[in-house]
């Protein structure tokens, strides 16, 4: 495709990233048309390449974060690696970092020096906790921070917690990145002036646990861990149809309440029930909402209580599991899959979610180890000669 018609073509990045969050922020770049030049270490490249081998023998992490890059390798341990570095970063407009603690800074990539080096790059680093306070030199990865932010204390059954199926901490950090990003280029093509981005998993995780946060202290007690029922809202939750699947439905609003019980449950008198007659009630008597429920979904097969549950006007849903999601009607109706290469084959992706009018949708290949480290090289003037002897000296 013609990357020059993308928003961010001509914007360069540098990311020294790996595992999750950095790689998602810096897709998504790449996504909007911006050149993202991936550093990995030789050889082995980012860890996040080997968390599993399904995708024709690649990570499905990796496969999902690092399409449209290019893979340079360099040791940055070495001067001649990061005098390449600095080299690009000379001409990039972004650099991307999320290194263990203190590893930036030993390296002289620090956001001060990069300040003092290249006036004009916009630094966005990427840590667990943040760049200080008492935990700034810890390391951090999904689950701990689930844990620390109190999200796996709402998740689970009252027996047993749960962390959530997918790195939501690293999601949210690379997603507050990105826009972070964006915000700091906007405001250096306005006003000239250069504002370093940094974001931590805790507190872009905390941030998604406002709700629960205002309702812990002003409420007296945290939301209740109740499975796919929700702990201010009542009926909302899946319940067991005749046939042994499960229907998902909730109702938000008295008029979906008084519908309810008048067109689903056949008991238009439970409107006036004093026990029922407002969110609050409905939570507070919450077992005997549920057996109501549960007593009449257990009458039909799944498919005739959502066809009912539909036309009542309420929303609802069958639970699927990942691969009935892959099939999704909507996902197909709407055109979301893309092929992308990656090493040893091609992959169905699905689309950026932000589709801008006019615009193609970027999906270029995920890059192998390396695989554009001799071109970027010739890009910066070294020799056939000056290549083979870094690559002698395991430079590259």
């Amino acid at each position: 495709m013609d990357v020059r018609r993308l928003p961010l073509s001509g914007v360069t990045v540098v990311s020294v990233e790996q595992a999750v969050a950095a790689p998602y922020a810096t897709r998504q770049l790449a996504d909007l048309g911006a050149r993202v030049i991936k550093v990995e270490r030789p050889g082995e490249g980012d860890f996040a390449r080997r968390y599993d081998t399904t995708v024709h023998g690649n990570s499905s992490y990796f496969v999902w974060i690092n399409r449209s890059k290019e893979s340079l390798t360099l040791d940055l341990k070495d001067p001649r690696g990061r005098d390449i570095l600095h080299e690009l970063l000379g001409d990039a407009d972004v650099f991307v970092q999320n290194l263990a603690p203190g590893a930036a800074g030993r390296l002289g990539l620090g956001t001060e020096e990069l300040a003092r080096r290249h006036p004009r790059l916009i630094p966005c680093t990427i840590s667990g906790w943040g760049t200080s306070g008492p935990w700034a030199d810890r390391k951090a990865y999904d689950l701990l921070v689930q844990c620390q932010t109190g999200l796996v204390s709402l998740t689970g059954t009252p027996e047993e917690t749960a962390r959530t199926g997918i790195s939501v901490a690293d999601i949210a950090a690379g997603m507050y990145a990105y826009s972070g990003v964006l915000t700091a280029l906007y405001t250096r093509a306005t006003t000239g002036e250069v504002h370093p981005v940094e974001v931590s998993l805790f507190e872009a995780l905390a941030e998604w646990m406002g709700q629960p946060a205002y309702y812990t202290r002003h409420g007296g007690g945290q939301p209740s861990r109740l499975g796919t029922q929700h702990a201010t809202i009542a009926p909302y939750g899946t319940f067991r149809a005749a046939d042994g699947h499960e229907v998902l439905f909730s109702v938000q609003n008295e008029r979906e309440w008084a519908a309810l019980c008048r067109e689903f449950l056949g008991r238009p008198e439970l409107t006036d029930d004093p026990r029922f007659a407002t969110g609050s009630a409905r939570v507070a008597h919450r077992a005997e909402v549920n057996a109501i429920v549960a007593e009449r979904c257990a009458l039909d097969d799944a498919e005739d209580l959502l066809e009912t549950l539909e036309a009542t006007g309420i929303a609802c849903a069958g639970v699927n599991d990942v691969a009935a999601f892959l099939d999704h009607p909507v996902l197909a109706a709407r055109g979301r899959w893309r092929e992308v290469d990656v090493p040893g084959g091609t992959v169905e992706a699905l689309l950026p979610p932000a589709d801008l009018a006019g615009l193609p949708a970027r999906m270029d290949p995920v890059p192998a180890v390396g695989e554009h480290t001799e071109p970027i090289l010739r890009e910066l003037g070294r020799t056939p000669e000056d290549i083979t002897a870094l690559r002698t000296d395991a430079v590259i």
